[in-house]
């Protein structure tokens, strides 16, 4: 990035953009194969039944996945969860260890109903290209700010660099991301009871709802947060509120 900084002219931040981008992007698609198994292992699903009921809920869903692995999640700590991770045909599912022993298949089957609700709501695909607009705002304002004297005389520098007004914009990027805060939690709260909704039309609520019950315990999630605060920091709803949300389509659903 310094070099840039040093060599592109006025557009250097543009470049860093896409070179920011494409590093990303990159390390998205190497994570499954490449990246995560540095840390964790992989291993493929054993459990027949359990893989059948799988593949037929990602049929149902239209969903292609390149394997179903369990991680060894247990090895760090016993928070549960499952996802799927990649581009393409080379998407994986992933189950926590922790997860398959603590729920029932058919709540396993919920929750990654739930997981797939991410998916066919497009809500990974908004989420890179809004994280692409918000990185592409602050290499456009880090163009602007990297040779302004108030700015790094603002924050007491008194001998300017490129690569000073670079770490003093990575140390204050904080309180510029902390207006956007609320805004972004409030999305990805939306995302959440899109996700659960798609899971309750594919699935039963009931399984969804227990489960959710049993993670959040064995997660250490508080049921009852401040409200303003889960307003601001969190990017699930509390516990009460998703289940709330369920119990209510499944009255809509059940009404004549």
């Amino acid at each position: 990035m310094l070099w840039l900084i040093t060599h592109a002219g006025a557009r250097w931040w543009l470049y860093g953009w896409i070179v920011w981008e494409i590093f990303t992007l990159t390390l998205i698609w190497l994570y499954p194969t490449l990246i995560a198994p540095l840390f964790n292992r992989f291993l493929p699903l054993q459990d027949e039944a359990l893989r059948a009921r799988i593949i037929n809920l990602l049929q149902r869903c239209g969903f292609a996945s390149g394997g179903i692995f369990v991680m060894d999640g247990s090895k760090r700590s016993q928070h549960g969860n499952a996802y799927f991770t990649g581009f393409g045909a080379h998407k994986r599912i992933v189950f926590f260890d922790t997860l398959l022993k603590s729920l029932q298949p058919d709540e396993i089957e919920a929750v990654l109903a739930h997981e797939l609700g991410h998916f066919k709501h497009g809500h990974v695909r908004k989420r890179l290209v809004l994280m692409a607009l918000v990185s592409l705002a602050a290499f456009a304002l880090l163009g602007t700010l990297i040779d302004a004297e108030w700015f790094l005389a603002g924050l007491g520098v008194q001998h300017s660099s490129h690569a000073g007004a670079l770490l003093l914009f990575l140390l204050v990027t904080p309180y510029f991301s902390a207006v956007l805060q609320p805004l972004s939690s409030y999305w990805m709260r939306k995302h959440e009871f899109e996700a659960d909704d798609f899971a309750a039309a594919q699935t039963d609520a009931h399984n969804l709802i227990h489960a959710l019950v049993k993670l959040y315990e064995e997660n250490a999630a508080s049921l009852t947060p401040d409200r303003l605060y889960s307003a601001y920091h969190d990017s699930h709803p509390p516990a009460p509120v998703r289940i709330s949300h369920l119990t209510a389509k499944l009255a809509a659903q059940s009404a004549p």
